[in-house]
């Protein structure tokens, strides 16, 4: 893949729940093949504890280094929800109670928003409102960094926000090649060959079990539609000269 067409990001997944184990992240799966149809790949993901040097930390490592950040959790109204508070650190601005977020809660609660609610407005200076379709407060852009919900829910309904805001490169094309009935020691040293002839392309191996016998699923991925069909026929040839039959082709979204 061509690193002039590559636009990146990371993931930074917020919370001690996570890490404990009590709670299964699905957002990260959610965002990668969301992000993808905009031409954006996801470059690494860390999952970080409720601390605040460790966010700091992690966020200024990662918007230096990739083109986006999406972080998820830790916006919501507990004392251990300190994602705001560690994003406007990590930019060194102040926090404020945004105006619109404030009108929007006093709408929906009919009432006199008491502290725990009124943490859930605060934005750094300088941000911009993330929507939030499903329900409760938006989340906010400052930078290339997007602070998203932590529940899949309203996180997926934010990410339509997020999504035309990036600005991506060209989708990576992806196709699969089923291999019926051969382990991955039979196949490394054609599928090896092939990826070294196609450096700008990732070929990867994914081997699969079942009641109904095993085998490896290999994908091929690349921008340029041409070479990677291409080399796909390449690859189907260089496995039956091989003596590796049992190929079927399966098209996959990028």
């Amino acid at each position: 893949m061509t690193s002039q067409q590559r636009v990146t990001a990371a993931v930074m997944i917020i919370g001690d729940e996570i890490l404990s184990g009590r709670t299964q992240d699905t957002n990260l799966s959610a965002i990668a093949k969301y992000i993808g149809t905009y031409g954006v790949d996801l470059a690494e993901a860390r999952i970080v504890p409720d601390d605040e040097d460790e966010i700091v930390t992690a966020l200024n490592h990662l918007r230096g280094k990739y083109d986006y950040v999406i972080t998820t959790g830790g916006i919501g109204p507990t004392h251990d929800d300190i994602t705001a508070d560690c994003v406007a650190k990590a930019f060194g601005v102040a926090l404020y109670e945004h105006p619109e977020i404030i009108a929007m809660m006093e709408s929906r609660w009919k009432t006199e928003l008491n502290a725990a609610r009124r943490r859930m407005a605060r934005v750094p200076e300088g941000g911009s409102l993330v929507k939030n379709p499903v329900q409760g407060p938006p989340g906010f852009q400052i930078g290339n960094v997007f602070v998203l919900a932590g529940v899949p829910s309203i996180m997926r309904g934010m990410l339509e926000d997020v999504g035309p805001r990036l600005k991506g490169g060209a989708v990576v094309i992806a196709r699969t090649l089923r291999v019926d009935g051969s382990g991955e020691g039979n196949i490394a040293a054609p599928l090896e060959g092939v990826a070294k002839a196609h450096p700008n392309l990732s070929l990867g191996s994914y081997p699969f079990f079942s009641n109904e016998g095993y085998g490896s699923n290999l994908v091929i991925r690349g921008r340029d539609l041409a070479e990677v069909e291409a080399t796909v026929t390449e690859l189907s040839a260089a496995l039956r000269d091989a003596g590796i039959n049992g190929l079927t082709l399966l098209d996959t979204p990028g």
